[in-house]
């Protein structure tokens, strides 16, 4: 058997993990010309948005990584969002990119970088608190679905799936994290601007009803509201046991029917989604008790976050054969694990990134050593680089989120460096961050408007103007 001692040396972050990849100049020639729309068909313009394009441009010594900061940082309020009134109050619709429809998880981390902004213009914070407004709408309209449509007309290409599909209802996909986003973007929004005034009556229902549905999807009495089958003949998107998934033991974990990939779970406990559960049901707690000076309900999103978490730490941490003692991605409590990682957040590298466990965590140092090696399925490494992808893309291919994450993750210079080498080298001289690439050939990506990827990038770059700028001056 592998040690533990060996399995770190072999690992990805062992053999030569530091590596230059090739330049992304053999793509396209050395000329960095903005792609962002021209200035009359941009969606929304923020000036603080902007100004900080600008400012961060200035100290970022590599020409191509700043040009690439620029396209993507904005991306969101250039392509994909409409801001418009209802019922007196500012609603924000944001879709994904290349797909016309809104989903939770996606609309919340789009916008999350905005929010340090907010403050220095008026414009974009009423932007972001329709953001919440539209999200709290669409919980209220349906807590299990995962994307909608504006127009609540408009017909689904998923209209047939055996479900409750309702009328402005894109996709009814039970995630977790979902729902997670939404109650982070609130809380974050609030302790960024200190604003609370959204926290009105339709904010409140729909934190009540989140409450009530990770109840019901905990499943002691019963099966729960909810079931899901697709007849596309694709197995990931569809579920087991007439649409209610593979069976459980009832150990007080939340069941989530599919992961942030859109894919479904194999095992229904979905850990690093519980993780995202535990820290936004604890944050929604705060609100309550601090703005509504509801303690009891308060108490309620304590107590849930406890008993979740004490779940986690009781049956979620197993003994790798290789990796030794690390989070199993899904669970079913009776003993059966599946041991992967997927490049989609919340995943288990994004744990310091959720807020569940510090960095120098050992339980997460050693979860990340196999999320980022050859030990974890869905890890690839090829001549242009090293990472997580996932089912939902297949093998050979990495998600840029993944890269994104790992750097966000890591204090070390030299790992964050690599990260963003990759990512320099593999956007195929778009300018843009793609969905997933193959780790041979960057030319062959899937989606070429995919605003999280574009947004949670321009993340990565203003968290390491803030905290270690000197990155920055290096060019790669």
């Amino acid at each position: 058997m592998i040690t533990r001692r060996n399995f770190i040396k072999k690992s990805s972050l062992g053999l030569g993990f530091f590596a230059l990849p090739a330049s992304a100049k053999l793509f396209y020639k050395d000329e960095y010309i903005s792609r962002r729309p021209p200035i009359s068909q941009r969606k929304f313009t923020s000036d603080a948005v902007e100004k900080t394009i600008k400012i961060v441009k200035k100290v970022i010594a590599d020409n191509e990584l700043a040009w690439m900061f620029e396209n993507c940082f904005p991306n969101t309020l250039d392509t994909t969002v409409k801001f418009y009134h209802k019922n007196n109050k500012p609603h924000t619709y944001v879709i994904t990119g290349d797909i016309d429809a809104m989903w939770l998880r996606d609309s919340s981390a789009q916008v999350y970088p905005y929010l340090s902004l907010a403050n220095e213009d008026e414009k974009l914070k009423n932007l972001l608190k329709g953001v919440i407004n539209k999200q709290v709408e669409c919980v209220l309209l349906d807590p299990y679905a995962n994307a909608f449509f504006d127009d609540a007309t408009k017909i689904s290409e998923w209209k047939d799936d055996s479900t409750q599909m309702k009328p402005g209802i894109h996709e009814r996909k039970w995630e977790i994290d979902s729902l997670c986003y939404v109650m982070r973007l609130s809380y974050n929004y609030w302790k960024k601007t200190g604003d609370s005034s959204l926290f009105d009556a339709d904010w409140k229902k729909a934190m009540l009803l989140i409450l009530q549905t990770f109840k019901e999807q905990q499943r002691k009495d019963s099966k729960g509201p909810y079931k899901f089958q697709r007849s596309n003949g694709n197995p990931l998107d569809t579920q087991f046991a007439g649409g209610y998934g593979n069976p459980t033991k009832k150990v007080g974990l939340i069941h989530s029917m599919f992961r942030p990939s859109d894919d479904a779970t194999f095992y229904p406990f979905l850990i690093s989604s519980n993780m995202f559960a535990v820290v936004s049901l604890r944050e929604t707690a705060e609100i309550f008790s601090t703005i509504l000076n509801d303690e009891n309900t308060s108490e309620q999103f304590k107590n849930l976050a406890k008993e979740v978490d004490d779940a986690i730490q009781k049956y979620a941490i197993l003994n790798h054969p290789e990796a030794g003692k690390i989070y199993a991605l899904e669970i079913d409590g009776f003993g059966n694990a599946l041991f992967m990682d997927d490049a989609n957040v919340p995943n288990l590298l994004s744990i310091p990134y959720l807020g569940y466990a510090s960095k120098d965590d050992e339980i997460y140092q050693n979860t990340r050593k196999f999320s980022l090696s050859k030990t974890n399925p869905w890890f690839s490494e090829g001549k242009f680089a090293k990472g997580i992808g996932g089912p939902h893309i297949g093998e050979h291919k990495i998600w840029p989120l993944g890269l994104i994450m790992q750097a966000l993750t890591t204090d070390d210079d030299e790992e964050i460096v690599s990260c963003l080498k990759m990512l320099k080298a593999t956007h195929a001289g778009t300018g843009f961050i793609h969905e997933s690439f193959d780790v041979d050939n960057p030319k062959d990506f899937t989606r070429s408007w995919f605003a999280w990827a574009n947004t949670l990038f321009g993340e990565l770059i203003l968290h390491l103007h803030k905290t270690k700028p000197e990155i920055l001056k290096r060019k790669f």
